[in-house]
């Protein structure tokens, strides 16, 4: 697989490109301020061709930029049912926010267990609310590797103050990540990336951060 990042906007929300080396398809994870010129330089440059913007949920620093993906590569937007209401009003959440952010329809609701192509790769989704309602990590078990927005980070967890938060329907999606081979590579909404071996602490959770 062909995995680059490119941290964009004012809290360096990391915008991924996952793309099939064979057919050059790619899916674009996560839409923050500012990432579609990141974007399009690394498409043309890699001549990858987008086929979906898949949101890992809906909180504004990774919707930013979903209008003017979609538009500008006229490419279908996945979200979680229970997301999808603030990417269509973006602020309905409560989220205190200083831009101007554009609604999108989503073009597909996704759930625990659809598996999503993108070329000759697939990713499940594991739905894992708590830092969201709608939370969901992506998971392409050929390649053994997670995207986690904010729901796993390097050594921590999402913010759970947040008004839609459900902290105690964070432990159980946590649980569901412990349970992936060890060796899991972790591409975080943020920071750095990790395995799921590295995080030890992931079944003690709820002890931790609870």
């Amino acid at each position: 697989m062909i995995v680059d990042v490119f941290p964009s906007g004012p809290f360096a929300t990391n915008a991924y490109v996952a793309a099939c080396p064979h057919t050059r398809q790619a899916a674009l994870i996560d839409a923050p301020p500012n990432s579609l010129k990141k974007y399009s330089a690394f498409l043309e440059e890699q001549q990858l061709k987008p086929v979906a913007l898949l949101l890992t949920h809906s909180h504004w620093d990774h919707i930013a930029d979903a209008a003017a993906l979609k538009e500008h590569f006229l490419i279908p937007v996945y979200i979680h049912s229970l997301d999808a209401p603030n990417l269509r009003a973006p602020g309905t959440d409560g989220l205190p926010c200083w831009l101007k952010i554009q609604g999108v329809e989503p073009d597909r609701l996704i759930a625990e267990g659809d598996c999503l192509p993108v070329g000759e790769l697939e990713f499940e989704v594991i739905h894992t609310p708590g830092h969201t309602p709608g939370g969901v990590c992506f998971y392409c078990r050929q390649e053994e590797l997670l995207f986690s927005g904010d729901t796993l980070f390097k050594g921590t967890i999402g913010n759970l103050s947040f008004p839609t938060c459900c902290p105690d329907k964070m432990w159980p999606s946590l649980d569901k990540l412990a349970k992936l081979p060890a060796k899991t590579q972790v591409y975080p909404g943020h920071g750095e990336r990790t395995t799921i071996g590295r995080e030890q602490w992931l079944p003690n959770a709820k002890q931790i951060f609870g």
